[in-house]
């Protein structure tokens, strides 16, 4: 199964957001190319809010480009096998810490978001991984720092997506 078949299904079984999750399956069916950064229409991206439940806090990346406080995430790449593989590795790598588990249940929301072109859209699949016990982080290249907020200090610093992602976490946990 490709990628994109996955991020089909992944889809197809998402409960909740339709008219949004209608606009991702759209834009597959309309784009074979669509889970690739080559494709200028916008493309799926996978993303995954890295959760210490223990201590109440989320671990946040102030992006290098945006300078905004962000979960960790990106473009999908040809050796992730499926949307989640792709969010696991993207969290895996952007925060330094082995052991990341996804929480069960698949993507929490979905977020579709404008960027600069050549691209057009992000059509984000976000998902959450719980920290393991005594996670220590490692700033990778892509972030200028990298910090755990408590859940309350996350509107403080963060958009409404990463709100509304960190409320829909909350609400599995």
């Amino acid at each position: 199964m490709s990628l994109h078949d996955d991020a089909v299904l992944v889809l197809k079984g998402y409960e909740g957001q339709d008219e949004l999750r209608q606009a991702y399956l759209d834009h597959l069916a309309a784009h074979p190319d669509g889970m690739w950064k080559a494709c200028h229409a916008g493309h799926v991206t996978a993303s995954a809010l890295v959760v210490d439940p223990e201590h109440g806090r989320v671990l946040l990346t102030l992006h290098r480009k945006l300078r905004m406080w962000l979960q960790m995430g990106g473009h999908c790449e040809p050796g992730d096998a499926t949307l989640a593989a792709a969010a696991l590795r993207e969290a895996t790598e952007e925060s330094g810490i082995p052991g990341l588990t996804l929480l069960p249940g698949g993507p929490v929301r979905l977020d579709r978001h404008a960027i600069p072109a050549p691209c057009h859209w992000h059509f984000d699949v976000q998902y959450a991984a719980l920290a393991p016990r005594g996670a220590a982080h490692a700033i990778s290249d892509e972030s200028l720092d990298l910090r755990w907020f408590a859940y309350d200090e996350v509107p403080e610093v963060a958009d409404e997506s990463v709100v509304r992602l960190l409320e829909g976490t909350r609400a599995r946990l």
